[in-house]
């Protein structure tokens, strides 16, 4: 009876921590036809180019070892909980590997500064946390840094992606002949903050879509973040 109860109390626990922890970086989970839960890789958002496909990939396998490399009773910890429990100097190693590691590699993909903002924010949320004797740990366990910046990331990308596919589109559309209506309503501000097509060795990239349409977009009345990525920040 004592172990069938402390099995209970386990499962309440990890699910009042999965309330709180953000999704897996690196896999995805769904249910078969069977209804057996199963998991594969997240998918890369399409339109991106080859290097934000590797670096995107790249960070997510490295926040999920410092996040959700083992595996205790259901509850998923990383190296970043392991090495934080070294009083001082673990906390400082920690916040160390989470920039090194994972934001240095997405700066590699022509990130802007607001989302370098919040991947930094995250690393300092989790490196004050881990300051706390024993408590801290545990936030850091909880909280993942690494895992919300990767998803930041995939985010971002994704939106870029649309931006590169709508371009194409839309050349595809002035090739044809057919009048070509503006790119969804999209201002100049935001797609040079998202920058569609990015790391493309060739084809249909922002810069080269205005040069070809030989006119300029002016910005719309939205904030720094603009139309494109307001819903990041939610």
């Amino acid at each position: 009876m004592s172990s069938y109860m402390q099995k209970v109390g386990i499962d309440l626990f990890k699910q009042h921590l999965d309330n709180y922890a953000p999704p897996d970086p690196l896999y995805e989970y769904y249910t078969d036809a069977k209804g057996k839960q199963r998991r594969k890789k997240r998918d890369v958002p399409p339109g991106i180019s080859p290097r934000d496909a590797k670096i995107l990939k790249t960070v997510q396998r490295r926040a999920r070892y410092l996040d959700k490399s083992f595996n205790i009773c259901g509850l998923r910890f990383g190296w970043t909980f392991i090495i934080g429990i070294i009083p001082g100097a673990g906390d400082v190693v920690c916040a160390a590997l989470n920039y090194v590691l994972v934001i240095r590699k997405a700066e590699q993909a022509d990130l802007p500064p607001w989302l370098i903002g919040k991947m930094v924010f995250n690393n300092v949320v989790s490196a004050v946390g881990g300051v706390v004797p024993v408590v801290g740990d545990i936030v850091i366990a909880v909280y993942k840094a690494n895992s919300r910046n990767a998803m930041l990331l995939e985010e971002f990308l994704r939106v870029r992606g649309e931006g590169y596919l709508k371009l194409q589109a839309e050349g595809d559309e002035v090739t044809s002949g057919r009048t070509a209506a503006s790119t969804s309503g999209v201002s100049r501000k935001d797609m040079e903050q998202v920058k569609p097509g990015a790391g493309m060795e060739s084809g249909r990239s922002f810069s080269s879509f205005l040069s070809q349409r030989g006119k300029k977009k002016t910005a719309g009345p939205d904030g720094e973040q603009g139309r494109f990525v307001e819903n990041m920040s939610a």
